[in-house]
């Protein structure tokens, strides 16, 4: 536990430490220079930060709802002795999903106040950023989460997941640069990613960049959706491998 705390701390506190005086003191210095206009009148990091928190609530979960939930089933087998007490395939879905949403909770707490330290959340609805982070994280990783659990053998799936949707959708998503400015062809890619949705609304939030009321509402429904539907298709398949 001691070194899982360790753990917790380096990853909340050493990544958006490192991106942040990457983006704010290296790259931001050079785009705002070059590019003083093309954020909505904004400094690049105060652009970037809503993407980062979100893109870290994905990242970690992407971890937690990928191997994690396989061992349970298949190499430590942690899900059945909690299912042979009185609890039920519900509750222990519960319980996992209830633990990574403390996590990415503390953990985007944290990465906040770091961007806060950093000038680049300057509206006072800011702190608002968090709950919509952790909930592009749930969004993304519950649908992952009862994916993973359907898996009865390691053939490189996750790595899989990782290279072919996780990177693209934290390149394409609108993370460093406007969707807009993509090509067409890719433009769609952000909007069924999780990550544009949160990162538009965390945007709006931390510094009042302007979007319709109507797409802000799209956006929350979209994660909303995606965060309910996973939820119960990783209860349906725990119950088929568990059973009730």
């Amino acid at each position: 536990m001691q070194g899982y705390r360790w753990t917790l701390l380096a990853s909340s506190v050493g990544t958006p430490v490192m991106y942040l005086f990457a983006m704010g003191v290296g790259l931001a210095t050079l785009v705002d220079r070059n590019s003083a206009d093309a954020f909505g009148g904004v400094g690049y990091l105060a652009f970037l930060a809503p993407a980062l928190l979100a893109s870290a609530t994905i990242m970690t979960a992407a971890t937690e709802f990928t191997y994690p939930v396989m061992d349970g089933f298949k190499w430590r087998r942690v899900y059945y002795g909690p299912h042979a007490s009185p609890l039920n395939t519900d509750q222990i879905v519960n319980g996992h999903v209830l633990a990574i949403t403390a996590r990415l909770t503390a953990t985007t707490i944290i990465y906040f106040l770091i961007v806060a330290a950093f000038g680049a959340s300057p509206s006072a609805t800011g702190a608002a950023v968090i709950p919509v982070a952790v909930l592009s994280g749930l969004a993304f990783g519950l649908p992952l989460m009862a994916y993973s659990a359907s898996i009865e053998d390691d053939r490189g799936q996750f790595a899989l997941v990782m290279r072919f949707i996780v990177t693209p959708l934290f390149l394409f998503s609108g993370t460093f640069f406007p969707l807009s400015t993509l090509p067409v062809f890719l433009q769609w890619i952000g909007w069924i990613s999780p990550l544009w949705h949160g990162t538009e609304l965390g945007r709006s939030l931390t510094y009042g960049y302007d979007i319709p009321l109507w797409l802000a509402v799209l956006h929350v429904v979209y994660l909303v959706v995606l965060a309910v539907v996973g939820l119960r298709l990783a209860h349906t398949v725990y119950a088929r491998r568990l059973g009730r």
